[in-house]
């Protein structure tokens, strides 16, 4: 019959099954998966076995190539990815962290952006920066709380001078304090407690 698969696995069943129990790598898992079930005849073709695993025949034969030229290790052996490394190694970024957990901390993503290439001498775009520091580390910027632009810096540090004899002039007017301030309001509240009424 076409498609019949020819090959002599040398692992038994149960410790094709112990294998399987502690894989944790998915590609692994599934290559594990097709040597078992064609141990336990429960696949007969490449075919069947490509179908049952959502994989291409020709996937699963290039498994069982590697298998019959070294094994079970060069069957689960896994080729390193490429790709180019990080631009901040594990150091720079532990750094990082510390120097954002500071009390005194960064007030701008631009200010970690200059630190970065001034101390650590790393170059990385703005980008890159923003990401590591807000969303890969969860660091925070230490800025004070909005401000409204029209309200005067003076204007608000002077009344919180004059605020307790502009209250004790508001609980006893005066003809000069009436005078300055046309209307007043002023309101008190006792806590709300039970069996007690609220002023």
């Amino acid at each position: 019959m076409s498609g019949v698969v020819k090959i002599e696995i040398r692992e038994t069943e149960e410790e094709l099954k112990a294998l399987l129990r502690k894989e944790k790598d998915v590609t692994c898992y599934e290559k594990l998966q097709v040597l078992y079930w064609l141990k336990t005849q429960t696949v007969d073709s490449v075919l069947s076995a490509a179908v049952r695993l959502g994989k291409h025949r020709t996937t699963i034969q290039r498994w069982l190539s590697s298998y019959r030229s070294g094994g079970i290790e060069e069957l689960l052996l896994q080729k390193p990815r490429s790709g180019r490394p990080r631009i901040m190694n594990p150091e720079t970024v532990e750094r990082l962290s510390k120097e954002l957990q500071e009390p005194e901390g960064f007030s701008s993503y631009k200010k970690v952006h200059h630190w970065l290439t001034s101390c650590c001498e790393v170059k990385v775009a703005y980008r890159t920066v923003h990401q590591w520091a807000r969303y890969r580390l969860k660091g925070k910027l230490k800025v004070p709380r909005p401000v409204s632009e029209k309200q005067k810096k003076r204007c608000s540090s002077r009344i919180l001078k004059k605020l307790p004899s502009l209250v004790k002039a508001g609980l006893s007017p005066s003809e000069s304090f009436l005078k300055q301030w046309q209307k007043i309001r002023y309101g008190s509240q006792d806590e709300s407690r039970m069996g007690l009424h609220t002023i």
